[in-house]
């Protein structure tokens, strides 16, 4: 019997992990939700019950899961003292896939996030005598600005950041790697930007992909846009990093090592191809888009900046993120996968190519943001 601590479950990462451990005959699991009182815990398993497809009658499948209203920035993550002896006591695998991924948070938040997370997933490690493995997720960002190409490996020299959510998830990234020199057994997943799910475009939740598709669509700079050149964009499908995360847990084989769940520098999307197919799926979706204009990235960011003035209030905070995201893109940067998806052929894991899934995931989303 594997017993599974998950954080995260609400992301997009863990809500798509969830069904996939359940296909394990043998696994129970226990996931920590934030919530303000036990209704509201109540409630927010039902959404992701009604998520997951499973109704009320499947009783089968909601006995395997338990929840409890807790918070992984907190010591013993707030709860109460027999919920974290039990937990301790039950727990054979940990999966740490909580985190939040605003990008511009002032630094001390952003390390509570995931610092300060990571210590007490630490702490519940060391304290649970059936611990098997623990599935840390970080993020290919861990790089910052140092790498053009970020390798399969811990990083440890000094390196500038595109923003703090990657400086706090570097820190955490190096607290585990102190804990696994000393033999904990973990394994650190680098997942890139992630999207829907490979088969039919399935998210919990529109994050940082979605934002830049309404950038790339010209609708909220008025059809202005900076010049791209050649850079390129790495994504990688909710579902495929939560099979390679499912498959480390029950393996020995990823023990200490550095799994990057991102297509590589072979399926990378350019971003002026990706643009074109943005704009396609809002035109097949009835969104009337104004024509493109390219200007140097400077006088982009200026035009803007002056534009948004007089934007409706919404639209002004949302370019107002713009910087963040043409800062992130100005770095043409690649993301090594060669080890991971070597170590993965024996469990028929190839990387989706993007082909496959970027409509759906576009027309997904197009479907719910009407």
């Amino acid at each position: 019997m594997s017993h599974y601590f998950i954080t995260g479950a609400t992301g997009a990462i863990g809500s798509s992990l969830v069904p996939v451990l359940l296909q394990q005959p043998t696994s129970e699991l226990t996931l920590l939700l934030r919530a303000e009182t036990a209704d509201k815990l109540t409630e927010r398993l039902e959404e992701l019950y009604r998520f997951w497809g499973i109704g009320s009658s499947d009783q089968a499948a909601r006995q395997r899961i338990r929840a409890l209203r807790g918070d992984v920035t907190l010591p013993e993550f707030g709860l109460t003292a027999h919920e974290y002896q039990a937990l301790c006591a039950a727990c054979t695998h940990i999966i740490h896939a909580a985190g939040n991924v605003r990008m511009n948070l002032p630094i001390e938040q952003a390390r509570r996030s995931s610092v300060d997370s990571a210590k007490h997933v630490v702490a519940l490690a060391h304290a649970a005598p059936k611990l098997e493995k623990i599935e840390f997720v970080s993020t290919v960002g861990v790089g910052g600005r140092t790498y053009r190409q970020v390798p399969e490996e811990w990083l440890t020299d000094r390196r500038d950041f595109h923003n703090t959510y990657e400086q706090a998830k570097a820190e955490a990234e190096e607290l585990v790697r102190g804990e696994a020199e000393r033999g904990l057994p973990v394994t650190v997943h680098r997942p890139s930007m992630v999207v829907g799910e490979s088969a039919s475009g399935r998210i919990i939740h529109f994050q940082v992909f979605y934002h830049l598709c309404e950038f790339l669509s010209g609708q909220r700079t008025r059809g202005l846009s900076p010049r791209f050149g050649g850079t390129r964009l790495d994504v990688v499908p909710a579902d495929y990093v939560a099979k390679t995360i499912a498959w480390s847990s029950q393996t020995s084989a990823s023990g200490g090592l550095i799994l990057h769940s991102c297509s590589g520098p072979a399926l990378a999307v350019a971003l002026v191809p990706l643009r074109e197919r943005v704009r396609a799926a809002f035109s097949r979706a009835g969104r009337d888009l104004p024509r493109m204009i390219e200007l140097p990235t400077p006088l982009f960011k200026a035009i803007v900046a002056g534009v948004s003035v007089f934007m409706p209030t919404e639209l002004r905070r949302a370019v107002r993120t713009l910087p963040v995201f043409l800062d992130y893109l100005a770095t043409e940067q690649t993301f090594i996968n060669q080890r991971t998806q070597e170590l993965l052929a024996a469990a028929q894991l190839p990387v989706p190519h993007p082909d496959r899934y970027l409509d759906k995931v576009l027309d997904y989303y197009l479907e719910r943001s009407r």
